[in-house]
């Protein structure tokens, strides 16, 4: 059997007439659209030259399309590589002179620069696709005879997805076949997924949660989505008495327990919440449940290996845990810097194994080796624990990593990106107790030669230079960083001091 991801989706795929993705305008894709659209975007990028294992990489906007797309890449034995669409055009040179795609697709508001881009880095083709799900690459799709499904075995590709690294350039996880058929197919089985299940998909899709978590469990096990091109509240509220089960961020929760038409008469027919993507807070666990008499079902993963493990479908989903090891893969708790496994209880790296995790970072083989131990443990980055009763809690994260409303930002490139301004002397980036995000990005700053620092100011010269999701929410100017003896400037310090930023 082939080893392609898609042929296990064309395998289970439900009856041609069932509806796989609803928009919020109502427009309707079945499993048997999917199919044979999706075989028109494959022969649509077989014929603009793409060969298997080359890649396509993709920042557009959330849309039917988009997913066919993915959809086409696969069957074409491409590797998908999706690109947040809060980077700026100007992130996207690096993203693809690293990733070197055959083609690529934008937003047509920015074709011009983005070709301007693939020029200079040499990818030889860029293609448009809408928010309205229109552009050039749908209307090449549109024009394109049928296509099978390319043969592809397990350790080959299916997609990159790029994860900033605290110093230095980003990072591209490579991810297979295998590690993302075996993750979907084991939490379509402790979730509960059937055909009967609708999904309220409110998330992004360049993103590990809403692509291949949501998207590829609901193909695998043949049910449905109600898909929304973001969180709206109101759209939320609206499509919640058709849903079975949603998935979502942590931020999703704390904005519907905020509006009093989150009732728990208008979620008794729901099966399961599922939080992820950033901690949840203990107090959201259990005020949601008061309010629903739902207990959210809070999970662990990451771009490099997918997810790690679960609360029980059955059983306590416990607040501030992450649950168990899911069937098949290896979760243990190790010394930072020996990999010597530690007693239940105490606090260590988690470090991971099994099917879902990654291949490897792209062209970075030294990095790739550095993060896994020789008995093929990955080095997650994450400090957590184990308790008497087997659940595992992230206690802490490694290298200052912010996690703000589901998205990862890292410090490094927030303060090079202030350190640029004329302004600013020197900067320190923390993540603060949000309620809302989780976690707010906040800066503090030291002023050069008492020239004076404005906060909308800072905000707005990152606007160009950052995507959204990492600007500052506040810019605290200040006389002076705390450091320790070495010179390092206290974080853990600058935390405890601002931690009633946001209330």
């Amino acid at each position: 059997m082939t080893g392609n991801l898609y042929s296990v989706i064309r395998d289970r795929m439900a009856d041609p007439d069932r509806v796989f993705i609803e928009t919020g305008d109502g427009s309707i894709c079945t499993y048997g659209d999917l199919d044979a659209r999706s075989a028109q975007f494959a022969q649509a990028l077989v014929d603009l030259g793409v060969k298997p294992g080359d890649r396509v990489a993709a920042q557009v906007d959330k849309t039917t399309e988009a997913i066919l797309l993915y959809l086409g890449c696969l069957r074409a034995g491409a590797v998908y590589l999706p690109l947040n669409t809060g980077y700026p055009v100007a992130e996207i040179e690096y993203f693809l002179g690293d990733a070197e795609p055959a083609v690529a697709v934008c937003r047509p508001q920015v074709e011009e620069r983005f070709r301007a881009i693939a020029a200079t880095v040499g990818v030889p083709v860029v293609e448009t696709l809408s928010a309205e799900g229109r552009g050039s690459m749908v209307d090449r799709a549109a024009a394109s005879s049928a296509f099978g499904v390319v043969e592809r075995g397990n350790d080959d590709l299916a997609a990159i997805l790029y994860t900033s690294g605290t110093t230095g350039r980003s990072k591209g996880a490579m991810l297979t076949h295998g590690n993302l058929r075996s993750n979907a197919e084991t939490l379509a089985d402790v979730w509960r997924f059937s055909a009967d299940d609708v999904l309220l998909h409110a998330l992004p899709i360049f993103h590990t949660h809403g692509l291949f978590v949501a998207t590829n469990v609901t193909l695998l096990s043949g049910s449905s989505m109600l898909f929304l091109p973001g969180f709206d509240l109101d759209a939320v509220l609206g499509l919640l008495p058709r849903a079975s089960v949603m998935m979502g961020v942590p931020t999703f929760y704390t904005r519907l327990l905020g509006s009093p038409a989150f009732t728990r008469d208008l979620v008794s027919h729901m099966r399961l919440f599922v939080s992820g993507s950033a901690p949840l807070s203990p107090e959201t666990h259990k005020d949601f449940e008061a309010r629903t008499g739902h207990a959210i079902l809070e999970r662990y993963g990451m771009t490099e290996t997918n997810m790690n493990s679960s609360n029980p479908y059955d059983g306590a989903r416990l607040p501030g845990t992450v649950g168990f090891p899911l069937p098949g893969v290896e979760i243990r708790i190790a010394d930072p810097e020996t990999g010597r496994a530690l007693p239940q209880g105490d606090v260590g790296m988690i470090e991971i194994r099994g099917p879902n995790v990654f291949k490897g970072y792209w062209r970075m083989p030294e990095k790739t080796a550095a993060e896994f131990r020789d008995d093929g443990f990955f080095i997650s980055g994450d400090l957590g624990r184990f308790d008497d009763r087997g659940y595992l809690s992230i206690v802490g994260r490694d290298k200052d990593l912010i996690i703000s409303g589901g998205y990862n930002v890292y410090p490094a490139e927030v303060e090079a990106a202030l350190d640029a301004l004329d302004e600013i002397s020197e900067s320190a980036v923390v993540g603060l107790p949000h309620a809302d995000f989780g976690e707010g990005v906040t800066a503090i700053v030291v002023a050069k030669d008492e020239t004076a620092v404005s906060e909308d100011g800072v905000r707005d010269a990152l606007v160009d230079v950052l995507a959204k999701y990492k600007v500052p929410k506040r810019v605290i100017c200040v006389d002076a960083l705390p450091r320790n003896a070495m010179g390092k400037v206290q974080k853990k310090a600058l935390r405890e001091t601002y931690a009633d930023t946001y209330g």
